[in-house]
C-alpha cells in the first residue's frame, strides 16, 4: 500500500504577515486547506465530490507545529498526505517545506468526520462511496 499525497506551492502575501513581518500563525491552517483541496482535485475526493455523495466533512480536529517562520515574499511547498484509518473519518498530515532547501517549516494534521449532508448526522460507519474510493486508490 502506497501513500497518497498532493502538493501545492504558496507565496506569502503581504496581508498574511503580522507586525513582526512573519506569517501570522492562523494562516498555516489556510495553507493546509490549500493542500487538502489540491489532494481532493488529484484523487477525486474534493468537497463537492463528497457533497454529491450525500455527505459533508467538517474539521473536528486540527493541529500545527511551527518550526521556522515564513516571511512576506517567501515561497513554500505544502504537502498533504492521506493517513488511512478503518474509522469513518479523513485524516491528513501536512508539511510546509522550503522549496529550495526542503527544510521543514511546519507540520500538522487534521481530522474530518463524515456527516450526512441533509441533517448533519454523524456517520458511525464508513460511507460506501468512501470504501469504493479507498479500493480504487489501492488502500484496501
Amino acid at each position: 500500500m502506497g501513500s497518497l499525497s498532493a502538493q501545492v506551492e504558496i507565496g506569502v502575501r503581504f496581508n498574511e504577515v503580522d507586525s513582526l513581518t512573519i506569517v501570522w500563525h492562523g494562516h498555516y491552517l489556510t495553507y493546509f486547506e490549500d493542500a487538502r483541496e489540491a489532494f481532493g482535485r488529484k484523487y477525486g475526493l474534493g468537497y463537492l465530490d463528497i457533497y454529491n455523495q450525500g455527505y459533508v466533512t467538517p474539521l473536528v480536529s486540527i493541529h500545527c507545529d511551527y518550526k521556522r517562520p515564513l516571511r512576506y515574499g517567501d515561497k513554500a511547498i505544502v504537502e498533504a498526505v492521506y493517513v488511512d484509518s478503518k474509522a469513518a473519518k479523513i485524516m491528513m498530515e501536512y508539511k510546509v517545506l522550503n522549496p529550495n532547501t526542503q527544510e521543514i517549516l511546519a507540520t500538522g494534521y487534521s481530522i474530518q468526520a463524515f456527516l450526512t449532508r441533509d441533517n448533519f448526522e454523524l456517520s458511525l460507519t464508513v460511507p460506501e462511496f468512501f470504501e469504493t474510493w479507498k479500493k480504487t486508490n489501492g488502500l484496501l
